[in-house]
């Protein structure tokens, strides 16, 4: 007859816990212009970051008041895209005058 096998117990290490990193948000910063047009840079906040008409005026009146206006946050990725699809706008005037793109900058949150 064969004999029982004797009793096995199974451990198992505990794993270490993981740590998320969180990326590092970036603002998009939208600089005082007084070249362009408040309805200029108005239009450009709401197709370019999908803003409502009110929200857009307020970016655009702080930038005018304060010098800059956060108008994103979020990723360097994204905040990058952002930048980049403000400033594919431009602006020109009746006479025929092209003006250059709005002014964006892009830096870390604090």
């Amino acid at each position: 007859m064969n004999a029982p096998l004797p009793e096995t117990t199974v451990t198992t290490k505990p794993k270490p816990k993981e740590r998320t990193r969180r990326i590092p948000p970036y603002n998009v910063i939208l600089e005082n212009d007084d070249h362009h047009s408040f309805e200029f840079v108005i239009e450009v906040l709401r197709k370019a970051l999908c803003c409502t008409e009110q929200r857009a005026i307020q970016f655009t009146t702080e930038a005018h008041k304060s010098g800059r206006a956060i108008v994103w946050t979020g990723s360097k990725e994204v905040a990058e895209l952002k930048a980049e699809q403000i400033q594919s706008f431009h602006e020109i005037r009746a006479g025929g005058q092209k003006l250059g793109p709005l002014g964006v900058i892009i830096e870390p949150a604090t």
